[in-house]
């Protein structure tokens, strides 16, 4: 088997963080991936196991899942087509093209990329990457948690998780990963933005919905409807997955005060997670007595944002 395209990626104590909280919080630092995202795992683990003779690759993404594939393709030697949806910063596409991808700029949300992306697979034979609803793509991700428990040894067991939901593959991935490791005791607190909270939205209907649209600012957040597999966990009675739900404004306000702490620029999409800390979600959850100990958070990173989109967005979010 051919070495990963990821990387063992740094976990980190954040001193600041955890003064917020009164626990300690280890970063799990994913934007350290040489495609700027956990994406990177899973897919680069599906690239390897299904691409490998392929005439090439097709990614829909707004961003992150297609740095992934065109970086393993890249690294495969294997073409690479990302179709992005029409809201992806132009940043984004520069990026893209800097790893070597044709990208294709269809539709107005994911779910009309993704449409397209489905068709050229069909028609030109080419290799289906999908961002975040395949078993491959979970057992990639599943390693962040491997990572994490061999670098906290076995005296040290996180109180709790935290992640940010999009479609739904990290969720998938890190529970993997805590059952490889016999962690499904810990729960998992599971974070979007209001206006792509398509998890929360199944949670609270029980079962899976379609959202109308995207809303919110935190694009990379942006599927309108959660993988099955991601609601079918938020109702196993042997899991705890907490959905919260923060503003844009909360976010954002996250990744800006994530830069000036700890020296670090992620999207809005991270931000999710990280306002899990700053916005008072997990000491609202420790007064109600629903977590205890350290925290473990992944900072899932992110390659649409530079200064230029983060001023663009905080000229937006405040008015």
């Amino acid at each position: 088997m051919a070495e990963h395209f990821h990387v063992n990626t740094p976990l980190l104590e954040s001193v600041t963080m955890s003064k917020v909280v009164g626990t300690t919080v280890y970063l799990k630092m994913e934007n350290s991936q040489p495609s700027g995202s956990f994406k990177i795992r899973g897919i680069g683990h599906l690239c390897q196991q299904l691409a490998t003779q392929s005439k090439g690759v097709v990614c829909s993404s707004g961003g992150n899942a297609g740095m992934a594939a065109a970086y393993a393709a890249r690294k495969m030697g294997v073409p690479a087509t990302i179709i992005v949806p029409s809201s992806s910063p132009q940043l984004v596409v520069q990026r893209l093209q800097d790893q070597g991808a044709t990208v294709k700029i269809i539709g107005k949300v994911w779910d009309d990329a993704n449409a397209e992306a489905l068709r050229m697979a069909e028609t030109e034979g080419l290799t289906y990457v999908p961002p975040f609803d395949h078993p491959l793509l979970w057992h990639g991700h599943a390693s962040i948690i491997a990572e994490a428990a061999a670098c906290l040894g076995p005296s040290v067991k996180p109180g709790a998780v935290v992640l940010s939901v999009g479609g739904g593959g990290l969720l998938c991935g890190v529970i993997q990963g805590l059952k490889d490791v016999g962690w499904t005791d810990v729960p998992v607190i599971a974070m979007e933005t209001e206006g792509a909270d398509c998890f929360n939205a199944a949670v609270k209907a029980g079962k899976v919905v379609t959202l109308d649209d995207i809303t919110s600012e935190a694009k990379c957040l942006g599927a309108k409807t959660v993988c099955k597999k991601a609601f079918e966990y938020s109702q196993c009675s042997e899991l705890t997955i907490i959905s919260e739900l923060v503003t844009d404004q909360q976010a954002l306000h996250a990744v800006e005060t994530f830069l000036d702490e700890e020296r670090v620029l992620v999207e809005m999409a991270c931000g999710a997670a990280l306002a899990a800390v700053y916005s008072g979600v997990v000491r609202r959850l420790q007064d109600e007595g629903r977590l205890l100990g350290p925290l473990l958070v992944i900072v899932c990173g992110g390659s649409s944002v530079d200064m230029k989109q983060l001023s663009h967005l905080k000229h937006k979010l405040q008015t």
